[in-house]
């Protein structure tokens, strides 16, 4: 699972390192506890060009509501347990299976929290890539139409996979990470399923790093950097 993320990066770094041609998004803050139901960047190939004919694929970077609300979906409340589509079954679930096949994103990400059982408590943890740049999550994005009101909402959801060794000890699952020459192809609509379905496997071992971190993050109402800084027990503090 994936129930909170770290977006820190400026637009500016994301639209070089994903070859943005439009960016449809003001200012964003860093944000080190997203959270969903909340919007976050992701970016997509537009199946539109110019004045709205179908035509060449342009990638745009654009916000969406984290929780995806299917088209056909009565309530928007529907996209808050849609946060995660797991790989395995994607293809097939009611829910995700029409964004599979025509609305592919990716969700940039710094980083994500995932907690481990310690002491009779859940510990968070911070993962990163150990090089320090940006993660792209495999994601999915749906429009959905509100009935009778003049709603038209983007929303998103983030796809996992099981849980490489690196991560198996701190979580049954994590995100699917797209390695580099990976998100050409599931940007693409012309990939076939079954490549596409390949390319959801969990990251290299050796490719993260994560520590422990201040149990603050299990509020999504606190929002700051140190909630990313590596922790230490009380006893082991220095002046406590």
């Amino acid at each position: 699972m994936c129930g909170r993320y770290v977006f820190t990066s400026p637009f500016e770094a994301i639209v070089r390192l994903f070859s943005v041609d439009e960016l449809h998004a003001g200012p964003y803050e860093p944000r080190y506890n997203i959270a969903p139901t909340q919007d976050v960047p992701i970016v997509r190939n537009s199946p539109f060009v110019g004045d709205g004919q179908a035509g060449a694929a342009v990638r745009e970077l654009m916000l969406a509501r984290w929780g995806l609300v299917p088209f056909w979906a009565k309530d928007i409340s529907t996209g808050n347990r849609m946060i995660n589509a797991r790989a395995e079954t994607v293809a097939e679930t009611p829910a995700f299976r029409a964004a599979f096949r025509k609305r592919r994103c990716l969700v940039p990400a710094d980083g994500f929290y995932e907690w481990k059982k310690s002491e009779g408590a859940k510990q968070p943890w911070f993962i990163r890539a150990r090089s320090g740049e940006p993660l792209a999550f495999a994601g999915l994005w749906e429009l959905w139409d509100a009935k009778g009101v003049e709603l038209r909402l983007q929303t998103c959801t983030i796809i996992t996979t099981r849980a490489n060794a690196f991560m198996a000890p701190l979580h049954a699952r994590m995100p699917a990470v797209l390695q580099a020459d990976a998100r050409e192809p599931w940007l693409d609509a012309d990939t076939p399923a079954s490549e596409l379905l390949g390319l959801l496997q969990p990251r290299d071992d050796d490719s993260l790093e994560a520590w422990p971190v201040s149990r603050k993050v299990n509020s999504p109402f606190n929002e700051a950097p140190e909630l990313i800084e590596p922790w230490r027990p009380r006893a082991n503090r220095v002046g406590d």
